[in-house]
């Protein structure tokens, strides 16, 4: 293995690393996976938990592409639920909650079943490169191994630094050691690097907790999963609990702030805003006397009991009597408190679109090295950078995705062309054409890409083209079938939406906001043609029809962005020799170096007026 010149090595074994390994390898690279614990490869360090809002849509997408996270986080799922539902399909978001030791071994087989993957255990504290070109890596150990490409996904590993109150240990995660050596070379080469935070609650004994005083929140009655694959559906789930803090919880809390790492000076890099440790909370919201704490279990075996939304560096004493005040854990013993860990990361804009950096050539960044936070939001950057690695060392074209096709495109274009001071999360909100973008269609997006380029299976692809050809196939009877008042007047009495005085088209029928296919079952001769079909296809085929003219008027808008996009921008284009431009604007468009007048358009500090000045230089 030493001996050997592998297309790529990947540094981590996160989801971002897992995610990467097993691209490269499928795709047919010879890829090595160096981590520093094979105990722990796929190991979840904050919530046992996978999706959510924006994030569900990213594991769908990935499954689409052929990646391993949806198929690995049904085969381990406790729970299922689709979020959002009350609103329109653009929010739906479909979410699990894990075993947290399942997740991890399910991980660790699919990889050692994956062709072309090879594993070792080690630290890596050097890349070896030679004329601005990575050509492998050096251990701790002093092993040198060389390499085509290398793909870092080091998490919270860079220098990483524990916080429990005034204490400070070490380490990438609680009981493992940091990774060091790489921040230190890559900023010697001139890359920019900084430092941000993040957290997790405390771990607490299930068997302590009373139950009945909290809320019950059991999974959907008919649970879905998140794979297009033939993962099996979840059969039996376990419940969640919800509970509130109060304002003893917050008096307790308080008394501990002196000695916060947060408030005294000790932390003064930034958190994730949207994931608030307690003590942020009650400080940014002091007017509020309640916030809401869910108990999530680990797994099916184990009495361990997550406490989501009590993430806290505070000193364990505070942390556990504050959690006495708590309803359901006046007598909660704690298996770990809650930490902060500050890590070192790697500004994005100084990647290409590709995940590949600027400065030195084969090397890519994945995951929370680019600043992000989330297993899905390192596990979509972990493929994309993985297809990429393979793609260069085998003189293939690059593969981008852009904003009207994938979250994982808005993602990364956010990261490159804004760049982040905080740890990025992914929300529906930042998505231009979220109808476009939904979990329901993310195989019809993406599978046929990845099957041109090689990742997707053939089955994968007859899959996604027959579930086209029924959906349609349904729209078209749909749009054939003509109903009579006196049948359809009472199934529109039953929904409280007005009566018809002539014939329309279930079509038109179905347009209605409170008419839904599932009303439309209810006239016989109907139900027994749309029942033949899957829950799949019914979904796509209502969408579809549902929707029709607001997905028309979106796809419109693409086109017209698409435009820009064509538009290339010369990788020498001297923007400090325009000045008609504005000041920011030369600075900023220098810094980031965008490809196309859109992306230059996406950076900020960059107007319409600057947009319009490029183009009459770029028309010269």
């Amino acid at each position: 293995m030493i001996n050997e010149i592998y297309d790529v090595i990947v540094v981590g074994g996160g989801h971002a690393g897992c995610e990467a390994a097993a691209a490269a390898a499928n795709l047919g690279s010879k890829t090595l996976l160096v981590t520093m614990n094979m105990q722990t490869i796929g190991q979840m360090s904050c919530n046992p938990a996978m999706g959510g809002i924006a994030k569900g849509q990213i594991v769908r997408e990935i499954d689409a592409m052929g990646g391993y996270s949806g198929i690995v986080a049904d085969k381990s799922a406790i729970q299922f639920k689709m979020l959002n539902l009350s609103k329109g399909p653009a929010m739906w978001s479909p979410r699990t909650q894990n075993d947290r030791m399942l997740f991890a071994e399910e991980w660790r087989i699919a990889l050692e079943q994956t062709p072309n993957l090879d594993f070792f255990q080690d630290m890596v504290k050097e890349l070896i490169i030679e004329n601005n070109k990575v050509c492998g890596v050096k251990t701790s150990l002093g092993i040198s191994i060389k390499s085509k490409s290398v793909v870092l996904t080091n998490g919270t590993f860079l220098n990483g630094l524990i916080h429990v109150g005034e204490k400070q240990l070490g380490g990438g995660r609680m009981g493992e050691p940091k990774s060091f050596g790489i921040t230190e070379q890559l900023v010697s080469l001139g890359f920019d690097a900084g430092r941000m935070k993040t957290g997790t609650p405390p771990r607490i004994d299930g068997r302590t907790l009373d139950y009945g005083k909290m809320e019950e929140q059991k999974g959907d009655e008919n649970p879905q999963k998140f794979s297009y694959t033939n993962t099996p559906k979840i059969t039996k789930q376990l419940s969640c609990h919800i509970t509130y803090t109060n304002e003893k919880v917050h008096d307790i809390l308080r008394t501990g702030f002196e000695k916060s790492p947060m408030f005294n000076g000790t932390i003064q890099s930034i958190g994730p805003r949207y994931c608030p440790s307690i003590e942020d909370k009650i400080n940014r919201f002091a007017e509020r006397n309640r916030h809401q704490l869910f108990a999530e279990p680990e797994g099916w075996r184990t009495v361990e009991v997550y406490l989501n939304g009590f993430s806290s560096s505070l000193p364990e004493d505070i942390q556990i009597k504050a959690m006495h005040a708590i309803p359901g854990f006046e007598n909660a013993k704690v298996f770990r408190p809650g930490y902060a860990i500050e890590y070192d990361y790697f500004p994005p804009t100084q990647l290409n679109h590709t995940l590949e950096t600027k400065l030195v050539e084969n090397l890519y960044f994945a995951g929370q090295i680019n600043g992000t936070t989330g297993y899905e939001e390192a596990a979509g950057q972990g493929l994309i950078s993985g297809i990429n690695a393979h793609n260069k060392v085998h003189e293939k074209p690059e593969f981008i995705l852009n904003r009207d096709e994938a979250y994982i495109g808005v993602l990364i274009d956010d990261l490159i062309t804004k760049g982040t001071e905080e740890p990025y999360r992914m929300f529906t909100s930042r998505a231009e054409y979220r109808l476009l973008l939904r979990q329901d269609n993310a195989d019809i997006r993406l599978t046929e890409k990845s099957y041109q380029m090689g990742l997707a299976k053939v089955d994968r692809l007859k899959k996604v083209e027959e579930k086209i050809f029924k959906s349609r196939e349904l729209e078209e009877y749909l749009g054939k079938t003509s109903l009579k008042p006196k049948i359809i007047n009472p199934v529109l009495e039953s929904v409280e939406s007005a009566v018809v005085d002539q014939a329309y088209r279930a079509t038109q029928i179905l347009t209605r906001p409170n008419v839904t296919l599932r009303t439309l079952e209810a006239i016989p001769d109907l139900k027994e043609n749309i029942e033949k079909y899957s829950t799949e296809v019914r979904e796509q085929a209502e969408i579809n029809i549902k929707y029709k003219g607001y997905i028309e008027k979106e796809k419109a808008n693409v086109d017209k962005l698409n435009r820009l996009e064509n538009i290339k921008i010369s990788e020498a284009f001297d923007y400090l020799k325009i000045a008609s431009l504005s000041t920011e604007a030369r600075q900023k468009l220098t810094k980031i170096r965008p490809k196309t007048l859109a992306q230059a358009g996406r950076i900020s500090g960059v107007s319409p007026s600057d947009i319009n000045v490029l183009m009459v230089y770029i028309g010269k």
